[in-house]
This record gives structure tokens, sequence and C-alpha cells, in this order.
């Protein structure tokens, strides 16, 4: 089992892994060996609650695919285990920021000063637009 919170925990059945030759360094074994790890974890099936869910697709962004499955790929170490690992600590990561609620917004009144800045700057627009419109002059008849 992997503890997300004290509420959540997934089953290690739960994540797929796929593992791919490895980009950037790694001398003459990142020929012979797949190293990167590609870790697979279909929301969609999963216990996890629906308010996690709901929040996960704005926590995970391009990491979430249409069909609700979410792809990290760790190939920052040259062995396969560490990536493995970094994938896993990286979708615990991922799942713990989905899972804590928003704060809840607190409604705030305009201090005084504000609002007597804005209504100043709104006399001082309708002073300026006032002067722009054509005045009752005698000019034409």
């Amino acid at each position: 089992m992997i503890y997300v919170t004290d509420d959540i925990q997934l089953a290690e059945h739960e994540l797929e892994f796929r593992y791919v030759a490895s980009s950037g360094p790694g001398g003459q074994n990142v020929n012979k060996t797949a190293t990167a790890a590609h870790l697979h974890f279909d929301t969609a099936s999963s216990a996890l609650p629906d308010e996690v869910k709901r929040r996960l697709r704005s926590v995970a962004g391009n990491r979430l695919t249409g069909d609700g499955m979410l792809v990290i790929k760790a190939q920052r170490y040259r062995s396969q285990d560490q990536n493995r690992k970094d994938a896993v600590d990286r979708l615990v990561s991922i799942l713990r920021r989905a899972a804590a609620p928003p704060r809840p917004r607190r409604s705030t009144r305009p201090t005084a000063q504000s609002v007597q800045q804005r209504l100043d700057e709104k006399r001082q627009r309708s002073h300026i637009k006032q002067s722009r419109a054509p005045g009752d002059d005698d000019g034409g008849e």
C-alpha cells in the first residue's frame, strides 16, 4: 500500500509501469537497458474520492489524458529502481495537492481610502470627457 494521506491509500496493483530507454547521459549502458519509468495511473477507476478526482484535473495539468489516465515520466536517474521510486513520489505529491481542499475565500470590504480614490478618479475622468463635448457657444447659427 502507498499512503497518500491518512484517508487515501493506493494499492500497488493500481499503478502500471512501463520502462523505456532513457534520453540523456548514461554511457554504454544507455543502449542496453530501459531505465526511464512511465507510471500510468487510471484515475477514473481508482478508489479516490470524487472531490479529489475533480481537483486532480486542474492539479495534474497536461499529465492527465482525456480518458482519465495520469502519466508520469521519470528519467532523472540512471537506474530503473530509482526512476520508479521517483515516479511514485511525484504521484503521491500530485495526489496530496489534489487532496488538500482549497481555502475558502473570505469576503473583504474595500478600505475607505480605496473607495475615495476610485470616486476621485471617476470624477476626474468625467471632467475630462465633459470637456470634450461640444459646448453651447453660438458659433453656427
